[in-house]
């Protein structure tokens, strides 16, 4: 592909995209700088109610904040890198770029659980009421969304709550999915399901 006249050869390899087919995700380590990183974690850290040099304020498990267009995000998700992993995941042409993102489940110590730690299927598209995400819908087709990121701008150990996938999971709830049509299910309807999908080998999001 070319890249602001940079050509770039392949990124993924035969093994990464049938890794990507038969477990329904790839990694990719270093698609941004470490300068945008950190952009991007000043950002954050002024949106949140804690002190970023005071552990004693970081008093909540989980703080969710919301979608992001700043430039240090769209940059991250921007570039020669990720867009020639694009082309080949989805091909050429197939896509569009992203210009947010979001939301960023925050994460600090702490004795208490947090209430978001069960199974879920990121929605792609609103249902009745498009301000309560509990109702956007997921379908067989994936409809509006091609791909789903998950962005890390800290480093993040299997210590640090990371987000868990399920090896092979998407295969199951395709399969789930294929008797609803393309109404699809609710974000609270499917994953309402998820329990009763086959256990699979769990993997995590960390660097």
């Amino acid at each position: 592909m070319v890249f602001n006249n940079y050509i770039m050869s392949d990124i993924l390899s035969k093994k990464d995209i049938e890794h990507f087919i038969h477990n329904g995700f790839v990694r990719l380590d270093h698609s941004f700088t470490r300068e945008i990183a950190d952009a991007a974690l000043e950002i954050l850290w002024k949106d949140l109610p804690c002190d970023r040099a005071n552990p004693s304020t970081w008093i909540e498990p989980v703080i969710r904040l919301g979608m992001y267009t700043n430039e240090p995000f769209v940059n991250s998700v921007n570039t020669p890198k990720l867009y020639n992993a694009f082309d080949q995941l989805i091909g050429k042409d197939k896509w569009i770029p992203c210009r947010s993102v979001g939301t960023f489940p925050v994460r600090f110590p702490s004795v208490r659980q947090p209430n978001d730690t069960g199974k879920h299927v990121d929605a792609s598209f609103p249902g009745n009421d498009p301000n309560n995400y509990f109702e956007w819908r997921v379908n067989v087709k994936s409809k509006g969304r091609a791909l789903l990121m998950l962005v890390l701008y800290s480093d993040v150990s299997e210590h640090d709550a990371p987000t868990v996938i399920y090896e092979g999971s998407h295969i199951d709830v395709a399969k789930l999915l294929s008797k609803e049509g393309d109404a699809g299910l609710s974000f609270m309807e499917l994953a309402n399901k998820l329990h009763d999908l086959p256990e699979r080998k769990r993997s995590v999001c960390n660097r």
